[in-house]
């Protein structure tokens, strides 16, 4: 049977891709010390195996990764608000702890892992959409922290032969994304402020582009991306397909049928302004291609908040 690790698997992507892997056949065991994730996430799936504690803890990390085929890392500080606030603990989470995950694979002789990154290391360099050979940038100790990541796992491949591949995450949306959290993404907020008849804030203008993914589509790239041959170390994952953030509110609103107003505050520090990703690598060499589109993912999601 294939072992499966997912660090942060307690989390929104991550409890996402144990329900494919268990679906797959596979033992999933999960790391998480819960900073952001919830045992709430994993309460239907039963099957996986939990380990509480965090990849900063070196005895921890080389315990759950004894016997694993694959490693998901997810387990990271996500937020790029708190990342400016706190360098040197994103620094200490995104950097040190995959560093004690790629020691414990090597030494554990892991088949592949795959890295949760991020569109964050493109920054606002002005060319779009993003390709894989596109000018990195990044504007926030989390987007820098996500592209070291990219470049330690290179290094390993290179001088360790630990197999892995990078996937460069656009804006991921879906089930289990928790509006009241600190860490909460933009989607998840603006629904719930929707379905309550409440007012929407915009930072910025609202002319700010994002391109989104569901959930379920990032988990297949990622159980795809394990299991097949990657011959680039590192893929965009994106519908290929970007809305103004304005336009995203009034999509909802209308599909809520709601009565929000919405209302303009300042632009947030590091933010990205443009995000539009080129998604023929991944088509190309994994064959993936995302099967949700934007509209029945917002509606299949405001049912969800409306319970």
């Amino acid at each position: 049977m294939t072992k499966i690790l997912i660090t942060g698997g307690a989390g929104f992507i991550g409890s996402h891709l144990a329900e494919l892997w268990l679906e797959k056949g596979a033992e999933v065991h999960i790391l998480d010390d819960l900073s952001s994730g919830s045992l709430e996430n994993l309460k239907h799936i039963p099957q996986v195996i939990f380990h509480e504690g965090s990849i900063t803890n070196t005895k921890i990390v080389n315990e759950v990764c004894k016997g694993v085929d694959f490693i998901h890392h997810f387990a990271a500080m996500v937020s790029v608000a708190e990342s400016m606030e706190n360098p040197k603990k994103c620094v200490e989470a995104n950097v040190n702890g995959l560093l004690n995950i790629l020691e414990a694979a090597k030494r554990n002789s892991v088949q592949k892992i795959v890295l949760s990154s991020s569109a964050a290391v493109y920054g606002d360099e002005p060319e779009l959409p993003k390709t894989n050979r596109s000018k990195v940038n990044p504007k926030s100790p989390y987007g820098i922290t996500k592209l070291d990541g990219e470049f330690y796992l290179q290094m390993f491949k290179e001088s360790f032969g630990l197999d892995s591949v990078s996937l460069r995450y656009f804006n991921v949306y879906g089930e289990r994304q928790n509006p009241q959290s600190q860490y909460a993404a933009a989607i998840p907020i603006f629904i719930d402020k929707s379905v309550k008849n409440e007012p929407i804030t915009i930072y910025g203008d609202g002319k700010q582009t994002r391109d989104f993914i569901h959930v379920k589509d990032v988990a297949r790239a990622n159980f795809i991306a394990a299991t097949t041959k990657t011959p680039q170390n590192f893929y965009n994952i994106a519908s290929g397909r970007k809305i103004e953030i304005l336009e995203l509110v009034q999509k909802i609103i209308l599909l809520a049928k709601s009565q929000s107003r919405i209302t303009f505050t300042d632009e947030r520090k590091g933010e990205i302004k443009f995000s539009f990703a080129s998604v023929k690598e991944v088509q190309k060499d994994l064959g993936f291609a995302t099967e949700i589109d934007l509209e029945i993912g917002l509606e299949s999601l405001i049912q969800n908040f409306k319970g």
